[in-house]
């Protein structure tokens, strides 16, 4: 399979990418290889694939950007929206002369790659979804409200780590409402439809325990709504059930994540 970029760089390449009213954060490192871009957690940075990339070399052409008023140098926007994340990808690729490619997205990252998949299937080669996109019903009004208080009370902590980019320049009301949205747009009648239309190669990497703001066992249950997604979509298989939580998985299970990038890649050269 040919790399079917109209825009051939072999060196790395560092930019902003202008899109609607803001303009974002791009890197680029070129080469032959596949492309295969990164989504990020909801208000997490492209940093956060620093171990994935390295594992997978240069073999790979590796882009990676920083949403909207995420990191130290993408632009604030008047739209956080889910629907402006998807638009997002779009932007990126195409600035990068970009036509086709595999897209490896984590928690929040994960909901836009399928959902980008599933609208592009003749320009999505594969996907990797880490530890996010499960079709669950978990927002309800008390959970609403368990995350507007978690926002507020954190807000206090995060306004000096903006200046480092280790956390959005979003108010607390603005973190809330897009972890809101997420939970209305990964109801099972939502999300499902969305991954039963999926027609390429699509891996899961799948944490274990808990993640921010979640109690007990209530990120394992949101997890085994994956059952029924498998079942009826043969297109879409876990890759792997990692020991580390929804936060350090990048970190801590990179091989896991590398190796489901592999397999969806080599089978994206294989034509399936």
């Amino acid at each position: 399979m040919t790399n079917d970029n109209a825009l051939s760089t072999d060196s790395k390449w560092t930019g902003l990418v202008p899109v609607d009213d803001t303009a974002l954060a791009v890197t680029d490192t070129g080469g032959p290889g596949i492309p295969v871009i990164y989504l990020n957690g909801q208000f997490a940075t492209q940093g956060y694939w620093r171990r994935t990339i390295a594992e997978l070399g240069p073999g790979f052409r590796h882009i990676t950007y920083d949403e909207r008023a995420r990191g130290r140098k993408s632009k604030t926007s008047a739209d956080y929206s889910f629907e402006a994340a998807v638009r997002d990808v779009d932007a990126v690729l195409a600035a990068r002369g970009v036509d086709r490619a595999v897209l490896v997205g984590w928690s929040y990252g994960a909901v836009v790659a399928a959902h980008w998949a599933a609208r592009n299937p003749d320009r999505a080669l594969g996907a990797v979804l880490v530890d996010g996109a499960f079709p669950h019903d978990w927002l309800d009004d008390a959970m609403e409200q368990r995350i507007r208080k978690l926002f507020r009370r954190l807000r206090w902590l995060t306004v000096p780590m903006r200046l480092t980019g280790l956390a959005p320049r979003l108010t607390a009301d603005q973190q809330a409402d897009s972890n809101i949205e997420l939970g209305k747009i990964s109801r099972a009648a939502e999300l499902g439809p969305v991954l039963d239309g999926i027609t390429i190669p699509t891996r899961y990497v799948v944490a274990s325990g808990t993640s921010l703001g979640s109690k007990g066992d209530e990120q394992e249950v949101i997890r085994a709504s994956l059952d029924a997604v498998t079942a009826r979509n043969p297109n879409i298989r876990i890759g792997a059930k990692v020991a580390s939580n929804h936060g350090a998985i990048l970190k801590k299970d990179f091989l896991a994540v590398a190796g489901s990038v592999r397999e969806v890649a080599a089978l994206a050269r294989e034509g399936h």
